[in-house]
């Protein structure tokens, strides 16, 4: 390519469909003749992103083409321009065809695309708003790129904790909760502190169903978190953090408290 690429270009395909009576593209010809429909990626929720493990994307298309191709389509977040611009993905791998209209050249792929935050190009700047494209490449040495205009979340993963005590309390007295809220540095690959986030602190009575909200906390300045509240009921404490823009939801695990 003659492009910058800020990632791995090594992809497994899934082998064309075989139709009868598909032209080949010649070498050098513009793009065309291909079509890309009901794209999903990720079922519609934020890609979240920590600071080590390979976070891999489902994505599902449909392509529409009477061209020969060299392998399935690949779905991908990019930024900038279709074929100069940043793409995000360090691998992928597309399913073979599976057949709807056999006539029309109508295939249906499904599609495993994986992020890796340890890649030497991928930083805090990364995370927000992407757009989508799909690409296929035609045998003759062409290709079709398009835009899907479908917006994809690229987003910091969060850690939070919680910490209640006493345990066990005595009904009336005073309870205090305690925790962190912790962002994923894509630059440093650790978790830090998150300032200044708004943090809800729920409560699930034994034998309840769901959380409710008590009161909300704004963390200091090292992501800490700590409140007191009246201990009427044994039940779960919880923390949760609902996101932004650039960084994941995550609540922490419960910590049960029963009353003397």
């Amino acid at each position: 390519m003659t492009r910058k690429t800020m990632w791995r270009t090594a992809v497994a395909g899934g082998a064309a469909a075989v139709f009868t009576g598909l032209a080949a593209v010649p070498a050098g010809a513009a793009e065309g003749g291909v079509s890309f429909t009901r794209v999903k990626v990720n079922n519609g929720q934020p890609i979240v992103i920590g600071v080590k493990e390979e976070v891999e994307v489902r994505a599902y298309v449909r392509m529409t083409t009477k061209l020969k191709y060299d392998s399935g389509p690949k779905v991908f977040p990019y930024r900038g321009k279709l074929d100069s611009g940043d793409e995000l993905w360090d691998s992928i791998i597309t399913s073979d065809c599976r057949v709807v209209d056999r006539k029309k050249g109508i295939c249906d792929f499904e599609e495993w695309l994986t992020i890796d935050p340890r890649n030497g190009d991928f930083g805090n700047e990364d995370a927000g708003t992407w757009k989508t494209a799909a690409r296929v490449y035609l045998a003759g040495d062409a290709h079709d790129t398009d835009d899907e205009d479908l917006p994809l979340q690229v987003k910091r993963a969060t850690r939070v904790t919680v910490n209640a005590t006493p345990e066990p309390v005595t009904k009336g007295r005073t309870l205090t909760v305690k925790g962190t809220v912790t962002r994923a540095n894509w630059d440093t690959h650790t978790y830090q502190g998150y300032a200044g986030r708004t943090v809800s602190l729920q409560f699930k009575p034994t034998g309840a169903a769901s959380y409710k909200t008590v009161k909300k906390v704004t963390s200091d300045s090292k992501g800490g978190l700590k409140t007191t509240v009246k201990a009427t009921e044994s039940g779960t404490w919880r923390w949760t953090y609902y996101g932004n823009s650039t960084s994941g939801a995550r609540s922490s695990s419960g910590d049960h408290v029963a009353l003397r």
